[in-house]
């Protein structure tokens, strides 16, 4: 701001003294570089050097570019910024750079004026990169068309002084001088055109300049023959000839004219059309595209009426000034097989039954063809493999008649094709579709989809439900297919099926009109007939399997000698009882099978029980620890027994455990049995003895029954003779073989065995597998079908540890049969037609 302050002063100093000051005068070509020298100010204003300083010597100007600056050591005038003439002075001719050179001390201005010199920096330029002509080709020769100038920046000799045209045999350039105003050219026409040869021109105009080296700008000039119509159409042919069928159907091509024209736009599009000659009017025939030249048939060409046709025909184009020109067209007709041979179906008998005969008659057929010699001449046929066939029965009629089998449910309608054909040259052919519907007749039964249906049925199912619906399907039709189902007669233990059981007519639903109990009856064996209604009827049966599902109907029951009602149940043990001290052992059986079958135990009171216990697979109490001065001498216990059903259901019994003091007042492990004196005592030991006895007779008997069992020589199994084994948590084993089941129980207390052998009455199903329950050792197996009658039985070890070889040979000591154990672990046995051997029990058979 002080300088601009300063300058402000200075002007401000000019205006108001009007003060007289000299004037410089230099030269400088343009573009020069920074720092040139301009001139000495010092020497030229002749002023001391050692006084530019204390003067201030400054150069000021109304530029907004600082062009000049002066060297206040040397006094010379240098150059500070670049200078550009066209920049500076656009479009005039003379340019100069005004300045002021100010003086302090005293004061004093003098002006400056550097006069920019040009130098050839810049290139003739057009204004545009390309100009189009359009001179038509009928222009004549010294015509004359004027074109761009060149713009170039630069002034004088460095300016446009010339213009030169690329080589070409059509045009010349006039370059004509304007003086001051530069030059300019113009396009002369030296020699006609001809569009049809060349279209285009292409030209290249080119300025040059005065400088030294001179610079030159081009534009490229294209020149467009316009047409006119100074051609005529021409065909490809004078005559054409071309031949048609006298079946050719309208629309049809017949020939495309082909005409050129070498002009182009409107002088070049050709349009056709017929020349009416006399009274032939090719239009009535034919049809013309006036485009495209495409002639087609438009009415029916007959041969008989006219074999021939002469047409002329013109092309002409669509110039300002229309041009044409003409042809002959010759159209011969070619005779032609042109009608086919028609089929007339005269009678029709349908349906015809499926089982007619052979050579029953199904239509009467007549073929018949407009044209004469071998085009008349027809031949008649059957197409596919349907079974019939045609007979003939004079020139041209012909019988349909069967001639293979038929099966209305295979197919119950046949399309018969009929083919004629006839000898012309091309043959020509017809054919029709006879529809011929096909009866039905009773040939077909119902059928089950299987032979036996098995039907899964729970125990206690409500009279009245449907508990299995049959299906049987007739292949027949309407009354023939209508199915009615029916109970065959049988009995079950002498009791007709059909008061256990009922079944709809109709929708054969099997309905139960009793209801089931699994522990008395576990399977039974009835059939089903479905019948037709055909004239005459035909039936089909099918086996049904009722099995009965268990259900957990019955509560465990309590085995004596804890079972006598109004009995006092109570057992005595020792003060000085360990912990573990065997006190009673509680069993129960459950008639129902399965999990339903499978017990636990608790202790259900007293709630908070810590002297107690009882095994929940075994039944059997014993102490948690030893006696202490707080506890009772008598401890009531109530043990509730469950199965494992859904829901579970369950019994209880009471037992009074007293205290003593000494294990000489302990009698025995069962329960007393209640006498009015103690005068029975002895008695009560020879009881005890009579029992055992008997336990052990029998014991002899049930393994002298299942050796002889095991070593029986029949050859043969039942159809019920697969074997069943259960092995509960506790330890004891449930077999079952033929028509009897025995649960065998070995306790693993040697100083309680005992065995318990229950009887069943009715045998297990076909195929069943033995199921295997032993705790965490053993998982049961689902039974599955025996088509071949041999039973199986599959242990799986869920142990690593788990003894295969000693597991196979306890359960063979039961059942009586060999296992073979396998290295996987899985234990197969198979029950074939031959006699099973005995295994030997190993000794720690209790313990398996």
């Amino acid at each position: 701001t002080s300088h601009e302050h300063v300058w402000i002063r200075i002007v401000v100093f000019l205006c108001l003294w009007h003060w007289a000051a000299s004037q410089l005068a230099y030269s400088i070509s343009e573009e020069v570089n920074k720092g040139t020298v301009v001139g000495n100010l010092a020497k030229d204003l002749n002023i001391n050097v050692q006084e530019l300083e204390n003067r201030d010597l400054r150069v000021v100007s109304s530029y907004s570019k600082t062009y000049l600056n002066v060297n206040l050591r040397s006094g010379n005038l240098l150059v500070e910024e670049r200078i550009d003439r066209e920049e500076l002075c656009p479009l005039t001719i003379k340019c100069s750079l005004k300045l002021q050179a100010v003086l302090s001390n005293p004061m004093t201005a003098h002006r400056i004026e550097v006069n920019i010199l040009d130098i050839n920096d810049n290139s003739p330029a057009f204004l545009e990169n390309r100009h189009d002509l359009n001179i038509s080709e009928s222009s004549l020769t010294g015509e004359r068309y004027l074109l761009p100038v060149a713009v170039d920046g630069d002034i004088g000799s460095n300016s446009v002084k010339t213009y030169k045209l690329s080589q070409n045999e059509h045009f010349s350039l006039d370059v004509q001088s304007g003086g001051e105003h530069g030059v300019s050219a113009e396009l002369v026409l030296q020699k006609a055109l001809d569009r049809e040869k060349q279209s285009v021109i292409n030209l290249i105009l080119t300025a040059v300049d005065g400088g030294k080296p001179p610079r030159t700008g081009s534009l490229q000039i294209r020149v467009n023959v316009i047409d006119v119509n100074d051609n005529i159409p021409a065909f490809s042919k004078l005559l054409y000839k071309v031949r048609v069928k006298e079946n050719a159907t309208p629309g049809t091509l017949v020939i495309k004219l082909n005409a050129t024209d070498l002009d182009e736009g409107m002088n070049s599009k050709i349009l056709y059309s017929f020349i009416k000659r006399g009274n032939i009017d090719p239009s009535n025939m034919f049809d013309l595209n006036s485009e495209t030249g495409e002639i087609t048939v438009k009415g029916g060409l007959d041969y008989e009426e006219t074999p021939a046709y002469e047409v002329r025909v013109q092309a002409t184009d669509q110039g300002a000034s229309p041009r044409s020109a003409h042809a002959k067209l010759l159209i011969e007709i070619v005779d032609m097989n042109d009608n086919p041979p028609q089929i007339s179906v005269t009678s029709l008998m349908t349906p015809v039954k499926e089982d007619a005969e052979l050579g029953t008659i199904v239509a009467l057929i007549t073929v018949s063809d407009k044209d004469g010699g071998n085009n008349g001449a027809t031949s008649c046929k059957v197409v596919g493999s349907a079974p019939f066939k045609l007979k003939s029965n004079y020139k041209n009629d012909y019988s349909l008649v069967v001639d293979g089998l038929l099966d209305r449910e295979s197919t119950s309608v046949y399309n018969v094709t009929i083919t004629a054909t006839d000898e012309g040259n091309p043959p020509l052919s017809s054919k029709v579709v006879i529809t011929v519907h096909v009866s039905d007749v009773n040939d077909n039964p119902p059928r089950f989809t299987e032979p036996v249906i098995n039907v899964y049925v729970k125990e206690n199912s409500p009279t009245g439900s449907v508990i299995y619906t049959v299906n049987a399907f007739d292949a027949d039709l309407d009354v023939n297919a209508k199915v009615t189902y029916t109970l065959l007669a049988s009995s079950l233990k002498n009791i007709p099926v059909s008061s256990v059981l009922n079944i709809n007519s109709e929708t054969g639903d099997i309905i139960n009109l009793q209801t089931f109990n699994y522990e008395e009856l576990k399977t039974f064996q009835f059939k089903v007939q479905a019948t037709d209604s055909g004239v005459p009827p035909l039936s089909s049966n099918v086996t049904v399997n009722i099995l009965i599902l268990d259900e957990n109907d019955n509560s465990p029951t309590i085995l004596a000698p804890y079972s006598e009602h109004g009995s006092v149940n109570s057992e005595n043990i020792p003060y000085s009882a360990e912990a573990g001290y065997f006190v009673a052992k509680i069993r129960a059986v459950d008639t129902d099978s399965g999990y339903n079958a499978l017990l636990s135990y608790h202790l259900s009171e007293p709630k908070e029980n810590n002297l107690f216990r009882i095994g929940t697979s075994t039944g059997e109490i014993r102490t948690k620890r030893r006696m202490s001065d707080n506890d009772l001498k008598t401890h009531p216990l109530v043990v509730l027994v469950s199965d494992n059903g859904e829901p579970s259901l369950s019994a209880t019994v009471s037992i009074d455990v007293v205290v003593v003091e000494s294990t000489a007042e302990i009698q025995t492990q069962f329960r007393h049995v209640p006498v009015k004196e103690d005068s029975f005592s002895d008695l009560n030991l020879y009881l005890l003895i009579a029992i055992v006895s008997v336990s052990v007779v029998f014991l002899l008997s049930l393994i002298t029954l299942i050796a002889v069992r095991c070593h029986r020589t029949d050859g043969t199994f039942s159809r019920y003779s697969a074997p069943m084994i259960t092995t509960h948590p506790d330890g004891s084993w449930s077999y079952s073989k033929a028509t009897q089941q025995y649960d065998v129980c070995f306790s693993s207390d040697t100083l309680k065995s005992d065995v318990v052998v229950f009887p069943a009455p009715f045998p297990p199903v076909d195929g069943e597998l033995i199921s295997i329950n032993g705790g965490d050792t053993f998982t049961r197996t689902q039974t599955l079908p025996n088509k071949e009658k041999v039973g199986h039985l599959y242990l799986s070890c869920k142990t690593s540890s788990c003894n295969h070889k000693i597991i196979a040979s306890a359960i063979s000591c039961v059942v009586g049969v060999d296992i073979h154990t396998h290295s996987a672990p899985l234990v197969e046995h198979q029950l074939g037609t031959s006699t099973p051997s005995l295994i030997p029990c190993p000794q720690d058979f209790q313990t398996v």
